[in-house]
């Protein structure tokens, strides 16, 4: 049975991304997990970057497979955006990598990790803007500017399942979709 050295070397290099971040990671450390020579990792890989960029691929595959299982669920807009905002969050919240390199951000500010963070942010963004658009052209959604749409509706999102939680009473679910309703369906104006 042969062994393939570059799946053995990107579960390695996660491993130590996720262990150690993204700042504190280094080649030997990769091929010492792997237990390959450093040699062996720059024949798949020049830099420790290039590594992490197939790295952040891999996320952004199983990301895009989970959002579009969700976005292919016969159910009305409103529930494929709470469904797709509770995947997107599972995902940032179970995926090990994301967060360690969130706590990397947060306490050293490592450039490559804040990257990385923001790539797979704006990569949820543009799907939930092409999920806004679906649902203008299909009169579900009133015309709006969808990156913005998308933007706001994120970000209130996770402020109130994340950020809110700091400083008062965590929201339950169903609050929170409340509130999130109360934005995009009424706003607040009489």
């Amino acid at each position: 049975m042969s062994i393939d050295r570059k799946s053995l070397i990107l579960q390695a290099a996660t491993k130590s991304f996720v262990q150690f971040g993204y700042k504190a990671t280094t080649m030997e450390q990769v091929s010492k997990i792997a237990n390959v020579g450093k040699g062996t990792i720059y024949t798949f890989f020049k830099t420790k970057e290039e590594l992490f960029e197939e790295i952040l691929d891999k996320a952004t595959q199983e990301l895009t497979s989970v959002m579009n299982r969700i976005a292919a669920e016969d159910n009305t807009f409103i529930h494929k955006l709470f469904n797709l905002l509770d995947s997107i969050l599972e995902f940032r919240s179970d995926h090990e990598l994301f967060v360690k390199l969130a706590q990397e951000v947060r306490d050293i500010g490592t450039v490559q990790a804040l990257e990385g963070v923001k790539r797979m942010e704006d990569y949820a963004l543009d799907f939930l803007r092409q999920q806004i658009e679906t649902a203008i052209s299909s009169g579900e959604v009133k015309p709006c500017d969808s990156s913005v749409a998308a933007f706001m509706i994120l970000r209130l999102y996770l402020a109130l399942t994340t950020e809110w939680n700091k400083a008062h009473e965590p929201l339950d679910e169903a609050r929170i979709k409340e509130h999130m309703m109360l934005f995009i369906s009424n706003g607040i104006l009489k």
